[in-house]
């Protein structure tokens, strides 16, 4: 009997809501305005992203926040460029609204990640390429369409920042124009945040909050709009993101490479040390062996517990897709794994491979580790665990290279270097009252499509600025497709995903007020 009612419970919430979303007018505004005006938003996509935007060359970065500048004015927008000397602009935008009593504040950022032309196999990385399906799936390159032409959602475009982060942008422009032109009225008062330095960790961020403090003192909830959508392809909503940090390591043998004929087992070999070292810190599942690494996690509540529970299962189809027998800890699933701290080796050096191999016992090894932290952890106190454990491993940990004194009284030695832009995690509870109205419009514009609600997004954010400084409630609306190759060569976007953000933006910009 208790399965059966709730059987009947959940068949009458989505009955509820797919009457709801013919009854919206905001529905049925966005899915016109994407059937006769999808062509304008490839269009607008395209010219995008063709504009350069690495975050380290500032020229290009200036040239994309002026476009920003001059699109937003277009609809109506007061805009101005935040700046702090030395740093690419912050974006800021208002469009403000009679009689509204809540102020949200919509963050994208509009920097881009470096690129190697030489590894783009569909395009150049500023030449936007549009493909019938992903690479991987046998895509084949198509022309553009005309006006006129059938869209397939399918569809994908290539170039770099289709969908870190520019895509976002471009939806929300098409959500403005949607319910302008359909005389619909913004519910809130709107703020821009377009970050110039997110993909080199906005080392200027904080600065730009404490210079323009009064331009943020108001806001009630951020819209962070960047990150992929959950692996099913289904709508979600994040609250939450982890936190970063990391290290290098460096382990020393002989002051030269020595010969491994003359040499190999008498001097100590670094590599091999070093793939002890990393060894003893990770066990056979994948859990971190470091004394005390998950002991400051903070529990998810019970209803984040139980969303998180009602999220679909993917990790079956994601090992498939990525050519995976097994996962770690195979007794916790994809989501679960994402609400711990994480320990990943990003990159090793030592002596060299293939035709560049020599016959030597390497006088070095060196690796980068990022360490991806979730609620609770202090960056700072989860790399002094670290320093703790190497030192249980016997080492002798060193700030710069060795002196030959140092070398003569310790057998293990190790350089440690911590990363200067690491954050904590930032989180959001799921039952924060900004945050149910605009979850609330999602969902009754999506009708009878689930939207999922997960308590974190796996990858990092300075969010912490948010929920821990100013003290304000935030929410992740993401829009990417998840095989977007982000930060990637080949970086792409679904277009179906461009779609559905528009879908999004209208969402936030319509969302009732809090009750």
């Amino acid at each position: 009997m208790r399965t059966t009612c709730l059987l009947a419970l959940l068949l009458s919430v989505v009955l509820t809501n797919a009457a709801r979303a013919q009854e919206s007018p905001v529905a049925h505004v966005v899915d016109s305005y994407i059937e006769t005006s999808g062509h304008e938003m490839l269009r607008s996509l395209r010219e995008l992203v063709a504009m350069p935007n690495v975050s380290e060359n500032q020229e290009d970065v200036r040239v994309n926040a002026d476009f920003l500048v001059d699109q937003f004015e277009a609809r109506g927008a007061r805009m101005e460029l935040l700046e702090i000397p030395g740093a690419n602009p912050t974006v800021y935008g208002e469009l403000l609204t009679p009689g509204a009593d809540r102020t949200l504040m919509i963050y994208i950022h509009y920097d881009g990640q470096p690129v190697d032309p030489a590894r783009w196999r569909a395009t150049e990385p500023f030449v936007p390429a549009l493909f019938s399906d992903a690479l991987e799936n046998g895509g084949a390159l198509i022309d553009w369409p005309e006006d006129g032409d059938e869209i397939d959602p399918g569809w994908r475009m290539y170039a770099r920042s289709t969908s870190d982060d520019k895509a976002p942008i471009v939806a929300l422009l098409a959500a403005l124009d949607a319910i302008n032109e359909a005389g619909i009225p913004l519910t809130s008062n709107i703020k821009f945040f377009f970050d110039g330095e997110e993909e080199i960790g906005s080392p200027n961020m904080r600065k730009t909050l404490d210079l323009y403090v009064d331009k943020f003192e108001d806001v009630d909830l951020w819209l962070f709009c960047d990150g992929p959508l959950h692996q099913s392809r289904k709508p979600c909503v994040y609250f939450g993101v982890r936190g970063i940090t990391g290290f290098e390591l460096t382990v020393y043998g002989a002051t030269r490479n020595l010969h491994s004929g003359h040499y190999g087992n008498w001097a100590p070999n670094p590599g091999m040390r070093l793939a002890q070292l990393l060894a003893s810190m990770k066990d056979g599942s994948g859990n971190v062996m470091i004394e005390g690494f998950y002991d400051t996690v903070t529990p998810l509540s019970e209803s984040e517990v139980a969303e998180l529970a009602a999220v679909p299962q993917i990790d079956e189809s994601l090992r498939e897709e990525l050519g995976l027998l097994e996962s770690e800890a195979p007794e916790q699933n994809y989501l679960q794994r994402m609400q711990l701290p994480s320990l990943n080796i990003k990159g090793i050096r030592c002596g060299a491979v293939g035709s560049r191999a020599r016959n030597i016992v390497p006088n070095e090894a060196t690796v980068a580790i990022d360490i991806r932290l979730v609620k609770g952890n202090v960056p700072r106190d989860m790399i002094q665990l670290v320093r703790d454990h190497i030192r249980s491993q016997g080492y002798t940990i060193l700030d710069d290279e060795p002196t030959m004194q140092e070398r003569r009284e310790s057998g293990k030695l190790i350089r440690m270097q911590t990363s200067a832009t690491g954050y904590p995690a930032a989180r959001t509870a799921m039952d924060n009252p900004q945050v149910e109205p605009v979850v609330e419009q999602l969902q009754i514009i999506l009708g009878d499509e689930e939207l999922l609600k997960i308590p974190g997004l796996g990858g990092s954010l300075p969010l912490y600025l948010i929920s821990d400084y100013l003290q304000q409630p935030l929410m992740i609306v993401p829009l990417a497709n998840h095989d977007n190759n982000q930060h990637s060569p080949d970086e792409n976007l679904r277009i179906g995903n461009l779609f559905y953000g528009v879908k999004a933006m209208a969402a936030i910009l319509t969302a009732p007020p809090v009750e």
